[in-house]
């Protein structure tokens, strides 16, 4: 039983570094609707207050998508490698252009669970009724109590009113759900018309095929840094106890691929950080592993090549 859940959360954790970034994103955005929805279950209460209502309305849609905004920044690896370039080289090296697409990256791909959480708290409409309901005008409903004022319209979207309201608050909560949801639908489609425009110029603008950037980014880096590792650590706790506990393929591992030493900083650094893809005398550069293992030095340019605004995923 222990050995089948382990092969399924290695399965999960395989599927989920996939660089199939649709994919990706199309679980983020799923995940993130369950999320809203047990929000909305459990979590919303709106005060129905004079305002209070407001604060807590937007709170109850920004701060959460504020909240995964974070989140996404702080999950994407281009963050982590820009980070890591200002620390070691600066970003002397980069054009405008080049910083702009860098951040834009970074940003977009962050954007999918906020923009996700803000479409469905609009298109549910429950944290907009709350935050506008003080602010309908009492002249705008037919035959509204004078008596009543803005105390009364915070208390719309609970039940606690008098019956004589009640045909009024279904007036409000409809005029209301209906903006909420016409704001959620014309967010989407911006978001749309938006991700399809990036997507053209990404491509029009980029001297790759798009086979040559399929090319680009292979996996084979990331699996043979992580069973180098495994295999130095096993050899140091060897040396320390006197024997490691393996596993039978981490046995085979070991024997197949001896490990004599780790990699000195200097080549860590060299291979570490943003890379924007550059040609060398008509030939690709596509990484910085690639161009230290091909010896170009420096981090501009050459005369006979081009840097290509286009980051590798």
């Amino acid at each position: 039983m222990a050995a089948l859940i382990a092969e399924n959360f290695r399965f999960l954790s395989l599927f989920f570094k996939s660089k199939d970034v649709m994919i990706f994103n199309g679980l983020v955005a799923l995940g993130t609707v369950g999320s809203e929805e047990l929000f909305s279950v459990f979590a919303f209460n709106c005060p129905c207050s004079p305002a209070h209502n407001y604060i807590y309305g937007l709170a109850a849609i920004g701060v959460p998508a504020l909240a995964l905004f974070l989140i996404g920044v702080m999950w994407n690896n281009h963050t982590w490698n820009l980070v890591a370039e200002c620390h070691k080289r600066g970003i002397k090296n980069f054009s405008a252009a080049a910083t702009f697409l860098l951040f834009g990256s970074i940003m977009g791909r962050a954007a999918v669970a906020p923009v996700t959480w803000s479409v469905i708290s609009l298109l549910r409409g429950e944290a907009y009724i709350c935050a506008l309901s003080e602010f309908v005008r009492p002249s705008s409903l037919d035959k509204f109590p004078a008596e009543y004022g803005t105390e009364v319209l915070a208390k719309f979207p609970c039940k606690d009113l008098p019956a004589n309201l009640t045909k009024f608050r279904d007036e409000v909560t409809r005029r209301l759900r209906y903006e909420s949801q016409l704001f959620g639908w014309l967010l989407i489609g911006i978001v749309a018309v938006l991700v399809f425009l990036t997507k053209c110029l990404k491509h029009c603008c980029s001297p790759l095929s798009y086979r040559q950037g399929a090319f680009w980014a292979p996996k084979l880096f990331r699996r043979t840094a992580e069973v180098h590792s495994r295999i130095l650590a096993a050899k140091n706790v060897k040396q320390f106890f006197g024997f490691v506990a393996l596993d039978k393929e981490e046995k085979e591992l070991v024997q197949e691929f001896p490990v004599e030493d780790v990699q000195p900083s200097p080549q860590w650094n060299a291979i570490t950080g943003v890379y924007i893809y550059r040609e060398n005398k008509g030939f690709p550069l596509y990484s910085r592993l690639h161009k230290w293992a091909k010896g170009v030095e420096g981090n501009g340019p050459s005369p006979e090549g081009h840097e290509m605004l286009f980051l590798a995923s």
